[in-house]
C-alpha cells in the first residue's frame, strides 16, 4: 500500500510528477488561446455566453456581471468560447438562433461583419504565438544565450558531411543560399531534410567552396531522455570552452526581437515538417498526442519550473499553427470559409459548410487516433 501511495503520490509519481505537470501546460495553453477568441470578440462588440476550460460535465464555474459562464470542465483537453448565436460546432446558426432578442441580435456572432468573424477565430492561435514571444523574451532577457560559431570542430568518419568533403575547421557561411550566422542555425535547418540534397557554401584557407551532402536519420537522447530520431550530416560543433563559443546577453528589446524570430523558425519547421510528414517523408513517431505530452511535461517538470514552462512554449506554438490548418472544425476551416465569403460578398451556403465540417471532422478524429496509437502502441 505504502509504494502504491508513493507512486501516485511523491514528487516524481504520476500525480504530481506527471499529471499536475500535464495539466498546467495543457490549461494554460487552451486558457490563453480561448482568451484570444474572447478578448477580441468582446473587442468587436460580439457577446459572449460560455467560457469554458475542457469539455464536458462543469466541475466549477461563475457566471459574470456580463451574463458569461465562466467554467471549468471535467475533460481538460481543450476547451472553447461559446459566443451568442454561435450555436453550433459550424459556427452556424441554429433555429434558436431566429428567437434571439433585438439586443442579443446586435451581439450575435453570425450576425457580425465578415472581418470581425475573421479577426475573432484568428486571434486564438495569434495569442498562442504571443505567449511563446513572451516566455522566450523573459528568459532570454533573464538568462541570454549561448552562441556557438559555425565551425566545423569534428567531421564523423563514414558520414554524409565526411564524403561531402568537409574537414575540420570549416566556417559554414550558407546552408541552400541561406546565411549562417551560429552553429545552432545549420542544426535546425539540417534536422528536418533527411535524404534532400543540401548545398553547403564552407569558407576553408580564406577560400568558399560549395560542398553536397543529404542528412541521414540517427537516434540519440534529448536533454529530458527521450530517443529521438533527427537529421544530421554529421558534423559537431567546437567545444564549450573553446574561443568560438559566447554567452551573449540581451536587453529586453533585442530579446523581445529574437523571440519573434525563433518562434517565426519554429513555425517555418513546424510547416517543413507537416509537409514531408504529408508526403511520406518523416518519421511517423516524432507525432505524438496526449500521452506524450503527459509525459514530457512529467520530464520537464523534474528539471525544475522553467523547463517546464519552456515545454508550455512549445506546445503553445505548436497548437497554434494546428489550429492554423485549413481543415474544419479547426480555426483555419473558419477562416477558409470567411474567406471565401469576403471575396463573394456572400455567406457560403450551409450545404457546403456542413459538408466541409463532416469531412473536417472526420478528419480531426483520424488524426486525433493516430497520434493517439502513436502514443500506446505504435512507438
Amino acid at each position: 500500500m505504502n509504494d502504491l501511495i508513493s507512486a501516485i503520490f511523491s514528487t516524481d509519481g504520476l500525480l504530481i510528477g506527471t499529471i499536475l505537470p500535464f495539466l498546467f501546460v495543457i490549461l494554460v495553453v487552451v486558457f490563453v488561446h480561448e482568451m484570444g477568441h474572447y478578448l477580441v470578440g468582446r473587442w468587436c462588440g460580439i457577446g459572449a455566453t460560455t467560457f469554458s476550460l475542457g469539455f464536458g460535465p462543469e466541475i466549477a464555474g461563475f457566471t459574470d456581471r456580463g451574463g458569461t459562464r465562466w467554467k471549468l470542465s471535467a475533460i481538460p483537453l481543450g476547451g472553447y468560447v461559446k459566443f451568442v448565436g454561435d450555436m453550433t460546432v459550424t459556427s452556424s446558426p441554429s433555429p434558436e438562433a431566429a428567437n434571439l432578442a433585438e439586443d442579443e441580435r446586435r451581439r450575435a456572432f453570425h450576425l457580425a461583419p465578415v472581418w470581425k468573424r475573421f479577426l475573432t477565430v484568428l486571434a486564438g492561435p495569434v495569442a498562442n504565438f504571443i505567449l511563446t514571444i513572451v516566455v522566450f523574451t523573459i528568459f532570454l532577457s533573464l538568462y541570454g544565450r549561448t552562441v556557438i560559431e559555425p565551425v566545423v570542430n569534428e567531421v564523423r568518419p563514414e558520414s554524409p558531411a565526411a564524403a561531402a568533403g568537409f574537414a575540420p575547421g570549416d566556417r559554414v557561411v550558407a546552408v541552400d543560399g541561406r546565411r549562417i550566422s551560429e552553429f545552432s542555425d545549420i542544426q535546425k535547418y539540417v534536422s528536418g531534410r533527411t535524404g534532400d540534397r543540401i548545398t553547403f557554401l564552407v569558407e576553408r584557407n580564406g577560400r568558399n567552396m560549395e560542398l553536397e551532402a543529404s542528412p541521414r536519420y540517427i537516434e540519440q537522447t534529448d536533454s529530458a531522455g527521450n530517443t529521438v530520431r533527427i537529421g544530421i550530416v554529421g558534423i559537431t560543433s567546437m567545444g564549450r570552452d573553446s574561443e568560438a563559443v559566447r554567452h551573449e546577453t540581451m536587453s529586453l528589446p533585442a530579446a523581445f526581437v529574437r523571440s519573434i524570430e525563433e518562434t517565426g523558425s519554429i513555425l517555418e519547421r513546424t510547416f517543413n515538417f507537416m509537409r514531408r510528414f504529408a508526403m511520406g517523408r518523416e518519421d511517423k513517431c516524432q507525432l505524438g498526442g496526449p500521452v506524450k505530452i503527459a509525459d514530457l511535461a512529467g520530464q520537464a517538470a523534474s528539471q525544475g519550473f522553467e523547463r517546464l514552462v519552456e515545454l508550455m512554449a512549445l506546445l503553445s506554438v505548436g497548437i497554434g499553427f494546428l489550429n492554423l490548418l485549413p481543415i474544419p472544425p479547426l480555426d483555419g476551416g473558419h477562416l477558409v470559409f470567411y474567406t471565401v465569403e469576403a471575396a463573394m460578398r456572400r455567406p457560403v451556403s450551409e450545404r457546403l459548410m456542413e459538408i466541409g465540417y463532416r469531412v473536417g471532422f472526420v478528419a480531426v478524429l483520424i488524426f486525433m487516433g493516430f497520434v493517439l496509437f502513436n502514443d500506446i502502441f505504435g512507438c
